[in-house]
């Protein structure tokens, strides 16, 4: 569970849910806070009030509260992870699809940074079961929702996802030194996409002539990383 809400009030919301709303009620409340996070104008500021009501249909009662909209897409996304986080959906169980954080990136075309940076500018993020294993994934309908209100967003990821030939010269001069560390291929491929800010996949499987040429170059010991 998330420990940095700005809102102690939406964290106390989180906690009060995720103890004693039953499973499909948090599916449901996850889903409402989505669509109120599209409404929510950071300069704006909300009752909680308010947004209790749109995420969970109950209007509580005393002192109003008032909570800056920046506030509220920051917590409210985080509510929607830690529900679903609680609720342990299995994958299959979701009627549409679902992409991993490598999924999106190889999608993408960009690094798994930039995908953890786009969940910090928006991107709603849930918690489902991969067979025994709990992941962070994203909706195709929340990916899409992202990708329409942050197009040029979405796009400059893309283009810096581009090889330059200065970071050529600078790909093979790190695979080298990586290698000589004794790195096998598919940790040289991971440590350069760490360094670079790229997707694994940029290294490993894309089909760039350039991008795997430029790696089977890296060494005279470790002639590629395929």
């Amino acid at each position: 569970m998330h420990t940095d809400y700005q809102s102690s009030v939406i964290r106390e919301l989180r906690d009060q849910q995720v103890r004693f709303a039953p499973r499909q009620k948090k599916i449901q409340q996850a889903a409402r806070a989505e669509q109120l996070l599209t409404e929510i104008d950071p300069e704006r500021t909300y009752t909680y009030e308010y947004l209790c009501f749109r995420v969970t249909d109950y209007r509580p009662e005393g002192p109003r509260t008032s909570i800056s909209g920046r506030e509220v897409l920051h917590d409210i996304r985080l509510f929607v992870e830690d529900v679903t986080d609680s609720s342990d959906i299995q994958v299959d169980e979701v009627g549409e699809t679902v992409y991993t954080v490598d999924q999106l990136s190889e999608r993408f075309n960009v690094s798994t940074k930039t995908i953890s940076r786009w969940r910090r500018q928006g991107l709603v993020s849930r918690r489902f079961l991969f067979g025994g294993r709990k992941r962070v994934a994203f909706l195709k309908s929340s990916v899409d929702r992202f990708v329409m209100h942050n197009r040029g967003r979405v796009e400059r990821g893309e283009r810096f996802s581009q090889m330059t030939g200065q970071e050529r010269n600078e790909i093979i001069s790190r695979a080298r030194s990586f290698s000589h560390r004794g790195n096998c291929p598919s940790e040289i491929s991971r440590l350069l996409a760490e360094h670079f800010g790229r997707s694994v996949g940029q290294f490993v499987t894309r089909s760039s002539s350039t991008t795997r040429s430029t790696l089977r170059r890296q060494s005279s010991h470790r002639p590629t990383v395929d």
